[in-house]
């Protein structure tokens, strides 16, 4: 199979959309893209020329959170040791050179660019995991955008800072945990968090056909990889119009 190159990676990634100055949050699966010459890597080098590397802002999420973490079992999180389970293009983006990674115990983000540092700092102190004051919730308020490449609406985090927008009553644990955090310097410390309930399972995708319609999000192809732009603030408060209307709209029955 023909291996996809560095410059037509960056053709398709301004095709869909992202142009210079962007400040872009990744959701990504590798493998989807086909056989890329340089692997992850490569792919984050064409999504940071995309947005500028003196100009834009590239983040993806690097979660820890898993199904047992609870008041009893609290997560513990080291910034530099914790490996993320969103795949290897968020994994290698969170170690390389320059980049930062906030500090949430259960839904860090990394970012490189300009605005990486103010789009991260403070995470861990937030109400909750992907709402006020969160990345994904600063994204929104910044015209930011959001890429799913090579994913489905389902991966998109996004879709919690609209459900703890909303007040959902099936997204959070009912009490909060005391998780332990430990930052680039080795310092460690405690802060109690709201954290993700697994119980429910999501349906995401069901509003799909509408964010198109609405002019919310782009559909497109990156190398082989179905892809979405979403803009994030206006994906926001449709979301949280959705919820308003049917409390229940992104669960699958």
């Amino acid at each position: 199979m023909q291996l996809l190159t560095l410059s037509e990676l960056m053709q398709d990634v301004e095709e869909m959309g992202i142009t210079e100055g962007d400040e872009v949050l990744v959701h990504s699966s590798l493998s989807s893209l086909g056989y890329v010459d340089g692997g992850a890597r490569t792919v984050i080098e064409a999504l940071i020329a995309a947005v500028g590397p003196d100009s834009g802002t590239l983040l993806v999420p690097t979660l820890t959170g898993t199904p047992h973490d609870s008041p009893q079992c609290p997560p513990r999180f080291d910034v530099t040791e914790s490996k993320c389970w969103t795949g290897t293009i968020p994994e290698t983006l969170r170690r390389m050179e320059g980049s930062f990674r906030s500090l949430h115990p259960t839904h860090s983000v990394a970012a490189i660019g300009v605005h990486a540092a103010n789009l991260t700092t403070g995470h861990e102190d937030c109400p909750t995991p992907c709402g006020y004051g969160s990345p994904y919730y600063r994204l929104g308020c910044r015209n930011g955008k959001i890429l799913l490449l090579g994913v489905t609406l389902d991966s998109n985090t996004t879709f919690h800072t609209v459900e703890e927008l909303a007040g959902s009553d099936y997204h959070l644990q009912p009490e909060p945990a005391i998780a332990e955090i430990t930052d680039g310097n080795k310092r460690s410390f405690l802060r109690k968090i709201w954290l993700h309930d697994w119980g429910t399972p999501r349906y995401f995708t069901r509003i799909e056909q509408q964010l198109i319609e609405q002019g919310i999000m782009r559909k497109g192809k990156i190398g082989n990889a179905g892809s979405y732009v979403i803009h994030a603030e206006p994906f926001i408060e449709f979301g949280e119009e959705c919820l308003r209307r049917d409390p229940e709209m992104f669960v699958r029955k």
